[in-house]
């Protein structure tokens, strides 16, 4: 079948696809054959036939050929439709998009080229192809269409590789940038919690300041008031240094914590400031211990 373009291996499915065909034909003439010969053994019985007894017979011969025949007829376009979805994913695998023309199926001058080669090269072909196993589709071997498919897939593969190098890139940053968000929630929380604890730094520095001066005006009262207040002044001094404490642990985890951000150098300042206030606090303490 050279003039239909078919190499070797094309003609050979081409011919595998017309020995299926055939024999499929041949086993639907045998079926309509049979047909024929059921109505002449169980009808045919008689001499003479009426007109009505004939129309009723061919009647029901037409409605049996006609039903194998439209049997046929649909298996027949099935199978083409599985031969061609075969044909497309093959198709598929190698970049392809394979087109049809419907009209071409009608030209009766392809049709007849078909019959004689189904009656002549088929004949000879059939002996030489029986032990041909049922080969797929092989790639294209022309060089020009098979250098562009090679390059069009080593680029789609360059490309890949870059949006996925793209992508860990970003994923990267995106981790980084939660991490960094973590770290400034954590330093915020422990923000708030110095600046409550300076708060309170603060109020007992006013219960003290208030005690003093309780202290102050009760030294001309009697001694057990004097007492009394001399040991709420001591308590509150005990309160005073616990909270420091408290103050200077807090100091060093932060320290650890906030080493690495923005807000460390901030918070060292109101540290320093509030150390400074503390010793002006023991400062007065001991003016007014020496005083007394």
């Amino acid at each position: 079948m050279a003039e239909f373009g078919f190499n070797e291996h094309h003609q050979n499915e081409v011919i595998n696809y017309m020995r299926f065909a055939r024999s499929k034909r041949v086993l639907r003439l045998k079926t309509i054959d049979s047909c024929f010969e059921e109505l002449k053994d169980s009808r045919l019985v008689e001499e003479t036939f009426t007109v009505d007894e004939v129309r009723e017979m061919l009647d029901g011969l037409q409605a049996v050929v006609r039903g194998e025949v439209e049997t046929e007829l649909i298996n027949t376009a099935h199978t083409n439709v599985l031969l061609l979805r075969q044909l497309f994913s093959q198709a598929e695998k190698f970049y392809l998009r394979l087109q049809t023309d419907i009209s071409e199926l009608e030209n009766r001058e392809l049709l007849e080229q078909v019959a004689e080669f189904e009656k002549t090269d088929f004949k000879t072909t059939d002996k030489v192809n029986q032990e041909i196993s049922k080969p797929k589709l092989a790639p294209l071997n022309e060089g020009g269409v098979s250098e562009l498919l090679n390059k069009e897939i080593v680029r789609l593969q360059e490309e890949n590789d870059k949006l996925k190098s793209r992508l860990r890139t970003i994923e990267s940053q995106a981790m980084n940038a939660l991490d960094e968000k973590t770290k400034a929630e954590r330093a915020l929380k422990d923000l708030q919690k110095v600046q409550g604890e300076q708060q309170e730094i603060s109020s007992l520095e006013d219960t003290v300041a208030a005690l003093r001066a309780d202290y102050e005006k009760s030294l001309s009262a009697n001694s057990a008031s004097q007492k009394d207040l001399q040991e709420n002044l001591i308590s509150a001094k005990h309160d005073l240094l616990r909270v420091q404490e408290q103050l200077a642990l807090a100091e060093k985890e932060l320290e650890k914590k906030f080493q690495q951000t923005a807000a460390y150098r901030n918070m060292k300042e109101i540290l320093t400031k509030k150390n400074e206030q503390i010793k002006e606090i023991r400062k007065r303490l001991q003016r007014y211990e020496s005083d007394e």
